[in-house]
C-alpha cells in the first residue's frame, strides 16, 4: 500500500490536489496503476497544464557525494542546481566547478541539502 504522499509523487500532483480529489490515505499499487493508465479528467488536465511549461510538482534531490536522495516540492526561489550535496558533507566535498565558471551556494535546499550553481563568467 502507498500513502497519499507517495501516490501524489507517482501521479506528479500536489498532496493538496490528491486530498481534494479524495485520494485515500492508503492506496494499492493496482489502483495507482489504474489511475495512471486511465486518468480522470482532473488528472489529465493537470498533466496537460504541466506540458505547457509549468514548474514541476516534485523534485528529487540526490547528493553528489553519497547518493542519498529525497523527493520534495521545489521552491520558487530554486535555480537549476549544478550540484547538490547533503549538509553533513563539507562544501569542499562537492565536485569542483568547471573552469571559467563562478559558483554560488544555496543552503536550506530540501530538508538537508546544499545546492550549487556554476555559471559562466
Amino acid at each position: 500500500m502507498l500513502n497519499r504522499r507517495e501516490v501524489a509523487q507517482r501521479l506528479d500532483i500536489s498532496i493538496e490536489m490528491a486530498a481534494r480529489h479524495e485520494i485515500p490515505d492508503a492506496v494499492s499499487e493496482a489502483d495507482v496503476a489504474a489511475l495512471e493508465q486511465d486518468p480522470p479528467a482532473w488528472l489529465a488536465q493537470s498533466r496537460a497544464n504541466r506540458k505547457k511549461g509549468g514548474r514541476p510538482v516534485w523534485a528529487t534531490l540526490t547528493c553528489d557525494v553519497c547518493g542519498d536522495s529525497e523527493t520534495v516540492r521545489p521552491k520558487k526561489w530554486w535555480p537549476q542546481f549544478t550540484h547538490v550535496i547533503c549538509d553533513e558533507h563539507p562544501t569542499s566535498a562537492a565536485p569542483a566547478p568547471a573552469a571559467g565558471t563562478v559558483r554560488s551556494t544555496f543552503d536550506g535546499v530540501g530538508s538537508r541539502f546544499i545546492g550549487f550553481v556554476d555559471a559562466a563568467l
